[in-house]
Protein backbone atom coordinates (compact mmCIF):
# COMPACT_ATOMS: atom_id res chain seq x y z
CA UNK A 1 0.00 0.00 0.00
CA UNK A 2 1.21 3.30 -0.79
CA UNK A 3 1.15 6.37 1.49
CA UNK A 4 -1.35 9.24 -0.20
CA UNK A 5 -1.47 12.57 0.85
CA UNK A 6 -4.00 15.58 -0.48
CA UNK A 7 -1.70 18.97 -0.44
CA UNK A 8 -2.66 21.79 -1.70
CA UNK A 9 -1.54 22.79 -5.01
CA UNK A 10 -1.33 25.68 -7.70
CA UNK A 11 1.27 24.20 -10.61
CA UNK A 12 3.07 21.35 -11.46
CA UNK A 13 6.57 20.53 -9.75
CA UNK A 14 9.02 17.65 -9.87
CA UNK A 15 8.72 14.54 -7.49
CA UNK A 16 9.22 14.92 -3.88
CA UNK A 17 12.23 13.96 -2.11
CA UNK A 18 12.96 11.16 -0.10
CA UNK A 19 10.37 8.93 -2.34
CA UNK A 20 7.12 10.99 -0.30
CA UNK A 21 4.05 10.47 -1.74
CA UNK A 22 1.40 12.71 -2.38
CA UNK A 23 -1.53 14.21 -4.63
CA UNK A 24 -2.98 17.09 -5.61
CA UNK A 25 -6.40 18.74 -4.27
CA UNK A 26 -8.05 22.05 -4.46
CA UNK A 27 -8.49 22.39 -0.70
CA UNK A 28 -5.79 24.90 0.61
CA UNK A 29 -4.43 24.51 4.53
CA UNK A 30 -6.48 27.08 6.64
CA UNK A 31 -5.05 25.89 10.15
CA UNK A 32 -1.72 28.26 9.56
CA UNK A 33 -2.75 30.04 6.96
CA UNK A 34 0.03 29.28 4.42
CA UNK A 35 -0.54 26.55 1.43
CA UNK A 36 2.57 26.44 -0.96
CA UNK A 37 2.01 24.99 -4.03
CA UNK A 38 2.19 20.65 -4.08
CA UNK A 39 5.17 19.40 -4.97
CA UNK A 40 4.28 16.72 -7.13
CA UNK A 41 2.18 16.76 -10.72
CA UNK A 42 -1.63 17.24 -11.10
CA UNK A 43 -2.40 13.40 -11.64
CA UNK A 44 1.15 11.63 -10.32
CA UNK A 45 1.19 9.53 -7.64
CA UNK A 46 4.80 8.64 -6.33
CA UNK A 47 4.27 5.17 -4.85
CA UNK A 48 6.58 3.83 -1.76
CA UNK A 49 6.61 0.92 0.44
CA UNK A 50 4.25 1.27 4.07
CA UNK A 51 0.95 2.36 4.49
CA UNK A 52 -2.05 4.61 3.18
CA UNK A 53 -3.07 7.33 4.46
CA UNK A 54 -4.85 10.18 3.15
CA UNK A 55 -4.96 13.81 5.00
CA UNK A 56 -6.94 17.03 3.38
CA UNK A 57 -4.74 19.67 4.32
CA UNK A 58 -7.03 21.95 6.27
CA UNK A 59 -6.84 21.00 9.75
CA UNK A 60 -7.76 20.96 12.10
CA UNK A 61 -10.50 18.64 10.83
CA UNK A 62 -11.32 15.07 11.50
CA UNK A 63 -14.07 13.41 9.49
CA UNK A 64 -12.16 13.92 6.55
CA UNK A 65 -8.63 12.17 7.59
CA UNK A 66 -8.57 7.86 7.05
CA UNK A 67 -5.97 6.11 8.25
CA UNK A 68 -6.04 2.42 7.93
CA UNK A 69 -2.25 1.74 9.09
CA UNK A 70 -0.59 3.67 12.17
CA UNK A 71 1.56 6.79 11.76
CA UNK A 72 5.47 6.00 12.01
CA UNK A 73 8.52 8.19 13.35
CA UNK A 74 9.24 8.30 9.41
CA UNK A 75 6.03 9.25 7.76
CA UNK A 76 6.88 12.38 10.15
CA UNK A 77 10.10 13.24 8.82
CA UNK A 78 9.01 12.41 5.69
CA UNK A 79 5.89 15.50 5.87
CA UNK A 80 8.27 17.84 6.61
CA UNK A 81 10.83 16.65 3.90
CA UNK A 82 7.89 17.26 1.13
CA UNK A 83 8.50 20.74 1.55
CA UNK A 84 11.60 20.83 -0.48
CA UNK A 85 11.00 22.52 -3.58
CA UNK A 86 13.65 23.83 -6.23
CA UNK A 87 14.07 27.30 -6.62
CA UNK A 88 11.91 28.49 -9.28
CA UNK A 89 9.02 27.53 -6.77
CA UNK A 90 10.38 28.92 -3.98
CA UNK A 91 7.90 31.57 -2.38
CA UNK A 92 7.13 34.30 0.42
CA UNK A 93 4.29 33.94 2.46
CA UNK A 94 4.05 37.07 5.08
CA UNK A 95 1.61 37.05 7.93
CA UNK A 96 1.31 39.77 10.32
CA UNK A 97 -1.31 40.72 13.88
CA UNK A 98 -2.97 44.07 14.98
CA UNK A 99 -4.85 45.19 17.74
CA UNK A 100 -8.29 46.27 16.84
CA UNK A 101 -9.42 49.07 19.73
CA UNK A 102 -12.17 51.72 19.32
CA UNK A 103 -11.32 55.15 18.34
CA UNK A 104 -13.35 56.61 20.79
CA UNK A 105 -12.44 55.05 24.22
CA UNK A 106 -9.45 53.18 22.84
CA UNK A 107 -10.64 50.18 24.32
CA UNK A 108 -9.70 46.73 22.97
CA UNK A 109 -12.35 46.05 20.56
CA UNK A 110 -15.09 42.63 21.52
CA UNK A 111 -15.66 39.88 20.24
CA UNK A 112 -19.33 40.85 18.52
CA UNK A 113 -17.12 43.75 16.91
CA UNK A 114 -14.51 41.17 15.25
CA UNK A 115 -17.15 39.05 14.45
CA UNK A 116 -19.60 41.99 12.77
CA UNK A 117 -16.18 42.63 10.97
CA UNK A 118 -15.24 39.34 9.67
CA UNK A 119 -19.31 38.87 8.46
CA UNK A 120 -19.28 42.62 6.67
CA UNK A 121 -15.37 41.58 4.71
CA UNK A 122 -16.62 38.55 3.96
CA UNK A 123 -19.61 39.76 2.09
CA UNK A 124 -17.77 42.65 0.74
CA UNK A 125 -14.84 41.55 -0.72
CA UNK A 126 -16.09 38.17 -1.25
CA UNK A 127 -14.24 35.60 1.52
CA UNK A 128 -15.54 32.83 2.52
CA UNK A 129 -16.40 32.07 6.29
CA UNK A 130 -14.54 29.83 9.04
CA UNK A 131 -16.70 28.68 11.51
CA UNK A 132 -16.42 27.24 15.13
CA UNK A 133 -19.94 26.00 16.09
CA UNK A 134 -22.39 29.01 15.95
CA UNK A 135 -18.95 31.39 15.84
CA UNK A 136 -17.25 33.08 12.77
CA UNK A 137 -13.35 32.96 13.65
CA UNK A 138 -12.00 33.65 10.31
CA UNK A 139 -12.14 33.88 6.97
CA UNK A 140 -10.21 32.80 3.80
CA UNK A 141 -9.85 33.51 0.12
CA UNK A 142 -7.91 31.55 -1.88
CA UNK A 143 -4.27 31.08 -0.26
CA UNK A 144 -4.99 33.94 1.80
CA UNK A 145 -6.70 33.89 5.02
CA UNK A 146 -7.43 36.19 8.43
CA UNK A 147 -7.66 34.50 11.40
CA UNK A 148 -8.28 36.01 15.62
CA UNK A 149 -5.65 35.18 18.14
CA UNK A 150 -6.48 34.72 21.72
CA UNK A 151 -7.17 38.54 22.40
CA UNK A 152 -8.87 39.21 18.96
CA UNK A 153 -5.58 40.18 17.49
CA UNK A 154 -6.26 40.75 13.77
CA UNK A 155 -4.39 38.22 11.58
CA UNK A 156 -3.57 38.12 7.87
CA UNK A 157 -1.82 34.81 6.67
CA UNK A 158 -0.84 35.88 3.18
CA UNK A 159 -0.81 33.58 -0.13
CA UNK A 160 2.73 31.93 -1.40
CA UNK A 161 3.85 34.75 -3.48
CA UNK A 162 6.71 35.56 -5.89
CA UNK A 163 8.02 38.89 -4.90
CA UNK A 164 7.90 41.60 -2.11
CA UNK A 165 5.96 43.86 -4.64
CA UNK A 166 3.16 41.22 -4.82
CA UNK A 167 3.32 41.07 -1.06
CA UNK A 168 3.35 44.29 -0.23
CA UNK A 169 0.33 44.95 -2.67
CA UNK A 170 -1.44 42.11 -0.61
CA UNK A 171 -0.95 43.85 2.47
CA UNK A 172 -2.26 46.74 1.03
CA UNK A 173 -4.91 45.28 -0.07
CA UNK A 174 -5.75 43.92 3.24
CA UNK A 175 -5.91 47.04 4.90
CA UNK A 176 -7.75 48.78 2.75
CA UNK A 177 -10.50 46.26 3.14
CA UNK A 178 -10.78 46.53 6.71
CA UNK A 179 -10.15 50.38 6.95
CA UNK A 180 -12.90 50.24 4.10
CA UNK A 181 -15.94 48.37 6.90
CA UNK A 182 -13.59 49.54 10.58
CA UNK A 183 -14.52 53.05 9.55
CA UNK A 184 -18.02 52.93 9.55
CA UNK A 185 -17.88 51.03 12.77
CA UNK A 186 -15.68 53.69 14.71
CA UNK A 187 -12.77 50.60 15.07
CA UNK A 188 -8.82 51.41 14.44
CA UNK A 189 -6.21 48.82 14.18
CA UNK A 190 -2.84 49.66 16.25
CA UNK A 191 0.40 48.54 14.57
CA UNK A 192 3.09 47.54 17.44
CA UNK A 193 4.36 44.24 19.21
CA UNK A 194 2.75 44.75 22.71
CA UNK A 195 -0.47 46.10 24.13
CA UNK A 196 0.68 49.69 25.48
CA UNK A 197 -2.53 50.74 27.72
CA UNK A 198 -4.51 47.78 28.76
CA UNK A 199 -4.28 45.49 31.31
CA UNK A 200 -4.82 41.62 30.71
CA UNK A 201 -8.12 41.67 32.16
CA UNK A 202 -9.14 44.76 29.56
CA UNK A 203 -8.77 42.08 27.00
CA UNK A 204 -11.72 39.65 26.03
CA UNK A 205 -10.75 35.84 24.94
CA UNK A 206 -12.02 34.72 21.32
CA UNK A 207 -14.38 31.69 21.35
CA UNK A 208 -11.32 29.17 19.83
CA UNK A 209 -11.54 26.08 21.84
CA UNK A 210 -7.70 25.76 21.28
CA UNK A 211 -7.38 28.79 23.14
CA UNK A 212 -9.71 27.75 26.25
CA UNK A 213 -6.83 24.45 26.75
CA UNK A 214 -3.88 27.19 26.16
CA UNK A 215 -5.31 29.71 28.77
CA UNK A 216 -5.40 27.34 31.72
CA UNK A 217 -1.58 25.60 30.76
CA UNK A 218 -0.01 28.46 30.33
CA UNK A 219 0.59 29.44 33.74
CA UNK A 220 1.52 26.38 34.88
CA UNK A 221 4.54 26.36 32.75
CA UNK A 222 5.47 30.16 32.58
CA UNK A 223 4.84 33.55 34.17
CA UNK A 224 4.42 35.58 30.77
CA UNK A 225 2.16 32.97 28.85
CA UNK A 226 -1.19 34.71 28.86
CA UNK A 227 0.15 37.70 28.54
CA UNK A 228 2.09 36.10 25.13
CA UNK A 229 -1.91 34.87 24.38
CA UNK A 230 -3.65 38.18 24.78
CA UNK A 231 -1.38 41.22 24.44
CA UNK A 232 1.71 40.46 21.57
CA UNK A 233 1.16 40.50 18.06
CA UNK A 234 3.82 39.90 15.21
CA UNK A 235 4.84 39.94 11.96
CA UNK A 236 6.63 37.35 10.12
CA UNK A 237 7.63 35.44 7.05
CA UNK A 238 7.39 31.93 5.48
CA UNK A 239 10.01 31.18 3.59
CA UNK A 240 11.31 27.60 1.29
CA UNK A 241 14.19 25.43 1.38
CA UNK A 242 14.99 23.31 -1.54
CA UNK A 243 16.76 20.18 0.75
CA UNK A 244 17.29 19.21 3.78
CA UNK A 245 21.12 20.72 3.39
CA UNK A 246 19.63 24.15 2.10
CA UNK A 247 16.96 23.64 5.16
CA UNK A 248 19.55 23.30 7.28
CA UNK A 249 21.40 26.41 6.71
CA UNK A 250 18.80 28.74 6.45
CA UNK A 251 17.76 27.88 10.27
CA UNK A 252 20.85 28.19 11.30
CA UNK A 253 21.51 31.66 9.97
CA UNK A 254 17.75 32.52 10.50
CA UNK A 255 18.27 31.88 14.03
CA UNK A 256 21.79 33.35 14.65
CA UNK A 257 20.45 36.50 13.13
CA UNK A 258 17.13 36.55 14.60
CA UNK A 259 17.96 38.50 17.32
CA UNK A 260 19.05 41.48 14.95
CA UNK A 261 15.73 41.15 13.56
CA UNK A 262 14.19 41.40 17.07
CA UNK A 263 16.43 45.02 17.22
CA UNK A 264 15.45 46.19 13.94
CA UNK A 265 11.94 46.14 14.60
CA UNK A 266 11.76 46.60 18.04
CA UNK A 267 8.76 48.02 18.76
CA UNK A 268 7.31 47.84 22.23
CA UNK A 269 8.26 49.68 25.02
CA UNK A 270 4.66 50.22 26.68
CA UNK A 271 3.13 48.03 29.21
CA UNK A 272 -0.30 49.36 30.81
CA UNK A 273 0.46 52.82 29.62
CA UNK A 274 3.92 53.34 30.84
CA UNK A 275 7.67 52.61 29.31
CA UNK A 276 8.20 49.01 30.76
CA UNK A 277 11.94 48.83 30.28
CA UNK A 278 12.20 46.86 27.53
CA UNK A 279 12.24 47.68 23.53
CA UNK A 280 11.36 44.43 22.96
CA UNK A 281 8.45 43.25 25.54
CA UNK A 282 7.40 41.43 22.94
CA UNK A 283 10.29 39.15 22.59
CA UNK A 284 11.13 39.48 26.16
CA UNK A 285 8.07 37.68 26.79
CA UNK A 286 8.68 34.08 25.07
CA UNK A 287 11.99 34.04 27.40
CA UNK A 288 9.14 32.91 29.94
CA UNK A 289 6.17 31.56 27.98
CA UNK A 290 7.09 28.05 27.62
CA UNK A 291 10.38 26.41 27.62
CA UNK A 292 9.61 23.48 26.39
CA UNK A 293 8.56 24.90 22.96
CA UNK A 294 10.34 28.25 22.62
CA UNK A 295 13.53 29.39 22.16
CA UNK A 296 16.85 29.22 20.14
CA UNK A 297 16.96 25.70 19.58
CA UNK A 298 21.19 24.96 20.07
CA UNK A 299 20.88 21.46 18.18
CA UNK A 300 20.16 22.73 15.10
CA UNK A 301 23.60 23.38 14.92
CA UNK A 302 24.71 20.35 16.00
CA UNK A 303 26.65 18.30 13.06
CA UNK A 304 23.45 15.78 13.29
CA UNK A 305 20.79 18.26 12.91
CA UNK A 306 18.22 17.45 9.75
CA UNK A 307 14.53 16.50 9.78
CA UNK A 308 14.81 13.53 11.96
CA UNK A 309 16.54 15.54 15.20
CA UNK A 310 13.15 18.24 14.37
CA UNK A 311 11.05 15.58 14.74
CA UNK A 312 12.63 14.03 17.63
CA UNK A 313 12.23 17.63 19.55
CA UNK A 314 8.72 18.22 18.30
CA UNK A 315 7.44 14.57 19.56
CA UNK A 316 8.89 15.50 23.16
CA UNK A 317 7.00 18.92 22.86
CA UNK A 318 4.17 18.43 25.33
CA UNK A 319 0.32 18.74 23.45
CA UNK A 320 -1.98 21.18 24.16
CA UNK A 321 -4.89 19.44 22.45
CA UNK A 322 -6.36 16.74 19.78
CA UNK A 323 -9.19 17.34 18.08
CA UNK A 324 -11.57 14.77 17.77
CA UNK A 325 -15.75 15.09 16.96
CA UNK A 326 -15.45 18.76 16.16
CA UNK A 327 -14.18 18.87 20.05
CA UNK A 328 -10.41 19.59 21.50
CA UNK A 329 -10.00 17.47 23.75
CA UNK A 330 -7.30 18.36 26.58
CA UNK A 331 -3.88 16.65 25.84
CA UNK A 332 -1.92 19.16 28.27
CA UNK A 333 1.33 17.28 29.22
CA UNK A 334 1.37 14.24 27.10
CA UNK A 335 3.90 14.21 24.01
CA UNK A 336 3.09 13.65 20.43
CA UNK A 337 5.53 10.68 21.45
CA UNK A 338 3.08 9.13 23.68
CA UNK A 339 0.33 9.54 21.04
CA UNK A 340 2.16 8.22 18.44
CA UNK A 341 2.39 4.64 20.68
CA UNK A 342 -1.90 5.37 21.19
CA UNK A 343 -1.19 5.99 25.35
CA UNK A 344 -3.05 9.55 25.50
CA UNK A 345 -4.92 9.06 28.47
CA UNK A 346 -7.14 11.70 27.64
CA UNK A 347 -8.28 9.51 23.92
CA UNK A 348 -6.76 6.11 25.14
CA UNK A 349 -6.25 3.78 22.42
CA UNK A 350 -6.46 6.17 19.66
CA UNK A 351 -3.33 7.11 17.13
CA UNK A 352 -2.74 10.38 15.24
CA UNK A 353 -2.99 11.50 11.88
CA UNK A 354 -1.14 13.88 10.13
CA UNK A 355 -3.32 16.55 10.53
CA UNK A 356 -2.77 15.98 14.30
CA UNK A 357 0.69 15.94 13.60
CA UNK A 358 0.68 19.70 11.25
CA UNK A 359 -1.80 20.92 14.51
CA UNK A 360 1.06 19.64 16.93
CA UNK A 361 3.69 21.78 14.73
CA UNK A 362 1.78 24.99 15.07
CA UNK A 363 1.87 24.83 18.83
CA UNK A 364 6.13 24.75 18.88
CA UNK A 365 6.96 28.47 18.97
CA UNK A 366 11.28 28.73 18.68
CA UNK A 367 12.39 31.42 17.30
CA UNK A 368 12.71 30.04 14.17
CA UNK A 369 9.63 27.22 13.38
CA UNK A 370 9.86 24.59 11.12
CA UNK A 371 6.85 23.23 8.70
CA UNK A 372 7.21 22.09 5.01
CA UNK A 373 8.95 26.08 5.67
CA UNK A 374 11.02 27.99 7.66
CA UNK A 375 9.14 31.15 9.83
CA UNK A 376 10.89 33.53 10.42
CA UNK A 377 9.03 34.34 13.78
CA UNK A 378 11.61 37.10 16.12
CA UNK A 379 9.95 40.48 15.05
CA UNK A 380 7.30 43.04 16.37
CA UNK A 381 4.54 43.86 15.04
CA UNK A 382 4.55 47.77 13.57
CA UNK A 383 3.27 49.91 10.58
CA UNK A 384 2.76 48.85 7.40
CA UNK A 385 6.26 49.98 5.65
CA UNK A 386 7.90 47.35 8.36
CA UNK A 387 5.28 44.73 7.61
CA UNK A 388 6.67 44.70 4.20
CA UNK A 389 10.21 45.36 4.94
CA UNK A 390 10.52 42.21 7.18
CA UNK A 391 10.05 39.62 4.90
CA UNK A 392 12.74 42.24 1.96
CA UNK A 393 15.15 41.23 4.94
CA UNK A 394 15.10 37.46 5.11
CA UNK A 395 14.53 36.88 1.46
CA UNK A 396 17.24 39.10 0.72
CA UNK A 397 19.35 37.16 2.89
CA UNK A 398 18.14 33.26 2.62
CA UNK A 399 16.81 33.76 -1.01
CA UNK A 400 20.42 34.46 -2.49
CA UNK A 401 23.12 32.01 -2.21
CA UNK A 402 26.05 34.74 -1.58
CA UNK A 403 24.58 36.36 1.28
CA UNK A 404 23.31 33.44 2.33
CA UNK A 405 26.96 32.16 2.32
CA UNK A 406 28.52 35.31 4.07
CA UNK A 407 25.86 35.44 6.53
CA UNK A 408 27.18 31.30 7.36
CA UNK A 409 30.61 32.60 7.20
CA UNK A 410 29.93 35.64 9.22
CA UNK A 411 27.68 33.70 12.32
CA UNK A 412 29.81 30.54 11.89
CA UNK A 413 32.05 31.05 14.97
CA UNK A 414 29.47 32.96 17.31
CA UNK A 415 28.93 30.43 20.43
CA UNK A 416 25.76 29.36 21.97
CA UNK A 417 26.47 31.16 24.79
CA UNK A 418 26.66 34.46 22.34
CA UNK A 419 23.26 33.79 20.65
CA UNK A 420 22.04 33.35 23.80
CA UNK A 421 23.17 36.72 25.13
CA UNK A 422 22.04 38.34 21.82
CA UNK A 423 18.54 36.77 22.13
CA UNK A 424 18.10 37.81 25.58
CA UNK A 425 19.91 41.25 25.86
CA UNK A 426 18.40 42.92 22.20
CA UNK A 427 15.34 43.23 24.42
CA UNK A 428 16.18 45.90 26.25
CA UNK A 429 19.32 47.43 24.24
CA UNK A 430 18.35 46.73 20.80
CA UNK A 431 20.68 47.89 18.60
CA UNK A 432 23.12 49.38 21.19
CA UNK A 433 23.80 45.73 22.48
CA UNK A 434 27.25 45.21 22.82
CA UNK A 435 28.96 42.30 20.83
CA UNK A 436 32.52 41.27 21.05
CA UNK A 437 34.53 44.67 20.17
CA UNK A 438 31.63 46.80 19.18
CA UNK A 439 27.64 47.13 19.25
CA UNK A 440 25.12 45.12 17.81
CA UNK A 441 24.49 48.52 15.44
CA UNK A 442 28.12 47.14 13.52
CA UNK A 443 26.71 43.54 12.55
CA UNK A 444 23.37 45.04 11.18
CA UNK A 445 25.09 46.99 9.38
CA UNK A 446 26.48 44.59 7.20
CA UNK A 447 23.81 42.51 7.74
CA UNK A 448 21.52 44.73 6.02
CA UNK A 449 23.79 45.51 3.09
CA UNK A 450 23.75 41.74 2.76
CA UNK A 451 20.09 41.67 2.64
CA UNK A 452 20.24 44.56 0.24
CA UNK A 453 22.96 42.77 -2.24
CA UNK A 454 20.70 39.57 -2.12
CA UNK A 455 17.45 41.71 -3.42
CA UNK A 456 19.26 43.40 -6.35
CA UNK A 457 20.45 40.06 -6.92
CA UNK A 458 17.23 38.80 -7.63
CA UNK A 459 16.51 40.99 -10.15
CA UNK A 460 12.60 42.73 -9.65
CA UNK A 461 13.79 46.01 -8.37
CA UNK A 462 12.61 45.07 -4.24
CA UNK A 463 15.45 46.58 -2.25
CA UNK A 464 13.98 49.70 -1.27
CA UNK A 465 11.65 47.60 0.88
CA UNK A 466 14.72 47.60 3.47
CA UNK A 467 13.95 51.38 3.74
CA UNK A 468 12.27 51.43 6.45
CA UNK A 469 14.68 49.83 8.14
CA UNK A 470 17.85 51.55 6.91
CA UNK A 471 17.29 54.62 9.24
CA UNK A 472 17.13 52.15 12.26
CA UNK A 473 20.67 50.66 10.93
CA UNK A 474 22.30 53.84 10.10
CA UNK A 475 21.17 55.52 13.82
CA UNK A 476 21.22 52.41 15.98
CA UNK A 477 17.83 53.93 17.44
CA UNK A 478 15.17 51.21 17.39
CA UNK A 479 11.50 52.00 16.32
CA UNK A 480 10.57 51.75 20.54
CA UNK A 481 13.14 54.22 21.11
CA UNK A 482 11.51 56.44 18.57
CA UNK A 483 8.13 56.27 20.53
CA UNK A 484 9.72 56.89 23.78
CA UNK A 485 11.33 60.25 22.61
CA UNK A 486 7.66 61.22 21.81
CA UNK A 487 6.32 59.49 24.81
CA UNK A 488 8.75 61.73 27.16
CA UNK A 489 8.77 65.00 24.99
CA UNK A 490 5.58 65.62 23.03
CA UNK A 491 3.04 63.37 24.00
CA UNK A 492 3.97 64.72 27.76
CA UNK A 493 4.20 61.05 28.83
CA UNK A 494 1.07 59.78 27.77
CA UNK A 495 0.70 56.65 25.97
CA UNK A 496 -2.37 57.43 24.04
CA UNK A 497 -0.68 59.26 21.64
CA UNK A 498 0.14 55.74 20.95
CA UNK A 499 -2.69 54.85 18.99
CA UNK A 500 -2.80 57.84 16.48
CA UNK A 501 0.57 57.42 15.91
CA UNK A 502 0.50 53.89 14.90
CA UNK A 503 -3.02 53.44 13.30
CA UNK A 504 -3.30 52.09 10.20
Amino acid sequence: MATVFRVASSSPAPPPPHNFRLRKTSVSNVSNGFAFPSICSDRRIVSSGGRRLIVAASPPTDDAVVATEPLTKQDLIDYLASGCKPKDKWRIGTEHEKFGFELGSLRPVKYEQIAELLNAIAERFDWEKIMEGDNIIGLKQGKQSISLEPGGQFELSGAPLETLHQTCAEVNSHLYQVKAVTEEMGIGFLGIGFQPKWERKDIPMMPKGRYEIMKKYMPKVGSLGLDMMFRTCTVQVNLDFSSEADMIRKFRAGLALQPIATALFANSPFTEGKPNGFVSMRSHIWTDTDKDRTGMLPFVFDDSFGFEQYVDYALDVPMYFAYRKKKYIDCTGMTFRDFLAGKLPSIPGELPTLNDWENHLTTIFPEVRLKRYLEMRGADGGPWRRLCALPAFWVGLLYDEVSLQRVLDLTADWTLEEREMLRNKVTVTGLKTPFRDGLLKHVAEEVLELAKDGLERRGFKESGFLNAVAEVVRTGVTPAERLLELYHGKWEQSVDHVFEELLY
